[in-house]
């Protein structure tokens, strides 16, 4: 939904879709800095298969009236649902990684994280394919309403036999002032020395990926000088590639997570992304899928774009699941809350950089470049900090 909003703001707003399309990122992604405080707390203080199915139930409602925008075409109606969604996807974070340790066994986390990752990723991808081409199609804003209303309905249909995941420990309060509640939230999480190396982690690994999505186009338009469709290419086969890795990583670590192998992920990020940038900026000639899947560059890049993205997945679900399972279980659902708000932070902080490089005229591969070597001394630190801690009970 949110990608065809972007392209229907491209296409449909003017001068003002470029500002529209920053704006649906901002505000998408904003709530999760706002709310998600409140969201851990929440999730650790009830049962967290009934707020699944309310946030379930309430994604339906917004999807109607998603609707009912791409009916109307109306770009202002899309914005306040995006918000919206913005919001329940906020509530829906800590839930999600929250329970997990309420249904699984400590060694069946590393497979519980894997598969949400992978199936997220394959998600967007999909989400990302089919609302670009369908929105500006003759019936594709009802095939969209249509599709969007029946995939939240089979998500509601798929959360309504969830066991009962009641809290544990001490019940505390919900704090409903939002800025005291999220500091309090992030501070507890950081003062657990096992909990926020695996944190920083997480927070480093959205930055990179952010910082790489959001060059990918700048590299395929005007390093390669290349149509849109190879855009999606290269999104296609980074969004593969996390799904493959994170599937990948739960088959050799067989549910044994070491999370000191993210070391060995993050050397694996740098040196396929530099490779990516040098082999984009001496490439020529590749300005189409065809031309590009013609060529032994062509595949160089692309089969740089898989392996990087492959150690991404190699890298977070690890760190997802050693969350978890360091987290103490009447606060884990905060810790996955303050983990979302620190990744916000990162990736807010990583884009002005980057912009800020963009604005002084440093070339997009050359910002991917620099990405590489910053990522090394990531990789540094976490060998020294990544290690190994026992269970907390």
């Amino acid at each position: 939904m949110r990608n065809a909003l972007v392209v229907l703001a491209l296409f449909k707003a003017g001068a003002a879709g470029p500002i529209l399309v920053a704006l649906a990122a901002g505000l998408f992604v904003f709530p999760y800095v706002l709310f998600s405080a409140t969201a851990g707390q929440l999730a650790d203080s009830n049962d967290k298969s009934r707020l699944i199915r309310l946030l379930k139930w309430a994604e339906l409602v917004l999807m109607g009236v998603a609707a009912l925008g791409f009916l109307l075409d109306s770009v202002p109606i899309l914005l306040l649902v995006l918000v919206a969604l913005g919001v329940q996807a906020s509530f829906f974070g800590p839930l999600k990684y929250g329970i997990l340790p309420d249904h699984l066994r400590p060694n069946e986390l590393l497979a519980g994280n894997g598969l949400i990752e992978a199936t997220t990723f394959l998600a967007i991808l999909t989400g990302t394919m089919a609302g670009g081409w369908l929105v500006l199609n003759r019936n594709g804003a009802a095939i969209i309403s249509s599709v969007g209303l029946g995939v939240a309905a089979l998500g509601l249909l798929a959360a309504l036999p969830i066991p009962l995941a009641p809290p544990r420990g001490v019940i505390r309060a919900v704090d409903w002032r939002i800025l005291r509640a999220t500091n309090a939230v992030v501070r507890q999480a950081l003062e657990n020395r096992a909990v926020w190396p695996p944190i920083l982690g997480i927070s480093w690994f959205w930055t990179l990926g952010a910082t790489l999505i959001a060059q990918f186009p700048v590299v395929a338009k005007v390093t390669l000088g290349a149509e849109g469709e190879v855009v999606s290419l290269f999104l296609t086969m980074f969004s593969l590639g996390i799904g493959a890795g994170s599937l990948l990583c739960v088959a050799l670590l067989r549910n044994r997570a070491s999370p000191r192998l993210a070391v060995v992920a993050l050397l694996g990020i740098s040196l396929f992304t530099w490779d990516f940038a040098a082999t984009c900026s001496n490439a020529q000639g590749l300005v189409s899928v065809s031309a590009v899947v013609a060529s032994p560059t062509g595949w160089r890049i692309l089969l740089d774009l898989v392996l990087l993205s492959a150690c991404g997945g190699f890298f977070s679900v690890p760190l997802y699941a050693e969350i978890q399972r360091r987290a103490r279980p009447d606060w884990r659902a905060r810790t996955v809350a303050a983990n979302n708000v620190l990744n916000a932070a990162f990736m807010v902080a990583g884009a002005v950089v980057a912009a800020a490089l963009a604005a002084a005229g440093v070339a997009a591969p050359h910002i991917l470049m620099l990405t590489a070597l910053i990522n090394l001394p990531a990789a540094f630190a976490a060998w020294l900090w990544l290690r190994p801690v026992p269970e907390i009970d």
